[in-house]
């Protein structure tokens, strides 16, 4: 059986159908356009056969000068999330039963230092359930401070962050270009915009900014971009389906012979918001004079803002559920255009739409074009989409090997290089929206492991989760997931936001040795957190890019600082960094193991080993 006709196969069991009500059963079908797949398919001919000798050729000579650890290296991760003090649950919907597709989602999760002292600290979004709480008995979302020892202390109260709701996801991004990291958090209902005051605490200027909904909205994930790139953060917001729609059909849908909730499909969907950013302090709503709305109501979930084109200006990549996803390709004058049909990134290679949820994006092959990896529905494979270059991308799934895994509903996920060997890998956090299915002998289950994927350096992928520690093995419903160097030791953790549980703090026990390099950039002509901009780094032959992203994953936020693996290299032969504004500065003979803080138009800041836990 091909690839093509497992997917279809696949499929007959996506989601839930329909079993009485008054919502109509909607199946996935195919592209609409046969002639718009064709001309597609015709393009993709012609750019596909020169990619892969490109391809071929980078990877040979990425290959040189780089330190691929033995195959018998493997990471040892463990769940630190209890010891370090992350101890608060959070709240969405009911445990053993929910009634209604709000119930299913949220769990952003962001790292930031919102304390400006070179150590993230944690932010989780929290929901709520649809019986309510008694007065001050709501749960809350939960700021974590890093206290450089291995704990966290909570700070909500303090820090004058405390709030109860149904909260979805949440972004960072410096909106007004003051120096501190301020928090956007998505909520069904109304979003909150908080500004970090410097001294601790954060001030809600919602309305003040221009940001407060005139109604209440399903909102999910968001991200900051420049997409005018005038040097201040515009900000989008994705939208899910129909805000009635999400607490009002009756749960009488059947997924594999199990009563469960409605939709997406068969419920009403929604259109995407951009704010421009005016540069006072306050936003305006261009959603409908930039083009974003000029599309179907879909269900969208993830945005990543990104520049998939090399051409020096944001787009932006949103994840929709069983809808094809968005591409909007940034016009440079103010206006996108919906062009992921076109690009390839819409539908899978036969022409599905799948339930997508999280979004990534890295040059996973190292030919210097992001690509771009998210998250699918149960009995689906996730999707790796290859940028070709030309605005192109190809679905390259099964022959990267990551279509070995269908058991999995994922969400939060990263490119990460967990053994530092100068490859991107991937991990991506699972989890099923009906906890009915415990109660029945079914082969899915509501509580399922991470995903872990090890680049192999020749376009492929290996999945090694059952040999990376207990961490990655922790059965959780999750959904968020945020990824840095939390504890400032030169590799990734990853802190993970749980259904109705407390968060998961994955940290390796069994660091790779290769060497590492850690950047942070600092905007100054260019919007402060550097958003958009680009490094790309070479160490011999070697040659990596990584781009400063806000939001993406799902509904969540990773650590504004660039980390990359250097093998066994002792020094960055030279790090280029390319400002969003156009400038582009270069800097050679850097050593390893070493934090680099980089201002624009100044030059480097400090070069600095770090700290680490003591």
């Amino acid at each position: 059986m091909s690839p093509g006709q497992r997917r279809v196969h696949w499929r007959s069991h996506r989601r839930a159908t329909t079993t009485g009500s008054g919502v109509q059963a909607v199946r996935t079908t195919r592209a609409t356009s046969f002639v718009l797949l064709l001309t597609f398919f015709g393009m993709l001919s012609i750019v596909s056969l020169a990619s892969s000798l490109r391809t071929e050729a980078q990877t040979a000579e990425g290959k040189v000068g780089s330190s691929h650890l033995p195959q018998s290296y493997y990471p040892r991760y463990q769940d630190l999330g209890l010891q370090a003090g992350l101890t608060a649950e959070t709240i969405i919907g009911g445990v053993e039963r929910k009634q209604y597709f709000l119930e299913t989602v949220g769990g952003g999760v962001a790292l930031l230092d919102y304390d400006n002292d070179g150590w993230l600290d944690i932010f989780l979004v929290n929901g709520s359930r649809l019986e309510g709480f008694a007065a001050g008995r709501a749960p809350t979302n939960h700021l974590y401070r890093n206290n450089r020892n291995g704990t966290f202390s909570d700070v909500t109260q303090a820090a004058d962050l405390v709030r109860s709701g149904w909260g979805q996801g949440v972004c960072v991004g410096d909106y007004n270009n003051d120096g501190r990291e301020d928090l956007f958090v998505t909520y069904y209902g109304k979003n909150v915009l908080y500004r970090n005051n410097g001294d601790g605490t954060f001030r809600e200027v919602t309305a003040d900014a221009g940001l407060l909904q005139p109604a209440d909205f399903f909102n999910a994930g968001c991200t900051f971009l420049d997409y005018d790139r005038d040097g201040f953060l515009d900000l989008f917001v994705a939208n899910s389906v129909a805000y009635e729609d999400a607490a009002r059909v009756p749960p009488d849908c059947n997924y594999k012979g199990v009563q469960v909730n409605c939709g997406p499909l068969g419920l009403r969907g929604s259109k995407n918001f951009l704010y421009r950013n005016r540069g006072d302090g306050t936003f305006e709503n261009v959603s409908e004079t930039s083009g974003v709305r000029n599309t179907g109501a879909y269900y969208s979930w993830a945005p990543c803002g990104f520049d998939y084109d090399n051409d020096g200006w944001p787009d932006i990549y949103v994840t929709d559920d069983s809808t094809p996803s968005y591409l909007y390709h940034n016009n440079r004058d103010g206006k996108f255009a919906e062009v992921g049909q076109e690009a390839g990134v819409a539908y899978t290679l036969d022409g599905f739409a799948q339930g997508s949820m999280g979004v990534t994006v890295g040059d996973y092959n190292r030919d210097g074009r992001l690509d771009i990896f998210r998250t699918n529905f149960i009995d689906d494979t996730p999707t790796l989409f290859q940028n070709l270059g030309e605005g192109l991308f190809q679905d390259m799934t099964f022959p990267a090997g990551i279509g070995v895994n269908t058991r999995f509903l994922g969400w939060g996920t990263s490119f990460l290089d967990f053994d530092n060997d100068g490859w991107p890998d991937l991990m991506y956090v699972t989890g099923h929206v009906y906890p009915e299915i415990m109660q029945e002998k079914l082969d899915d289950e509501f509580e399922t492991r991470k995903v872990l994927y090890r680049n192999l350096g020749d376009g492929r992928f290996e999945d090694i989760s059952l040999k990376s520690g207990p961490g990655i093995l922790l059965k959780r419903s999750s959904r968020g997931a945020a990824f840095g160097d939390i504890f400032n030791t030169g590799q990734i953790d990853i802190v993970i936001n749980n259904m109705n549980a407390s968060p998961t703090l994955l940290r390796n026990a069994a660091p790779s040795p290769n060497r590492w390099f850690l950047v942070r950039l600092i905007g100054q002509k260019t919007n402060r957190s550097a958003v958009g901009s680009r490094v790309r780094l070479s160490t011999g032959s070697s040659h990596q890019i990584q781009e400063v992203l806000s939001g993406c994953g799902f509904c969540s936020q990773n650590d504004f600082r660039l980390h990359f693996g250097l093998g066994k290299a002792e020094k960055v032969d030279r790090l280029e960094v390319h400002w969003l504004g156009g400038a582009v500065e270069t800097y050679q003979d850097l050593p390893a193991n070493r934090l680099v803080t980089i201002v624009e138009g100044k030059g480097i800041e400090s070069v600095r080993k770090l700290a680490g836990l003591p």
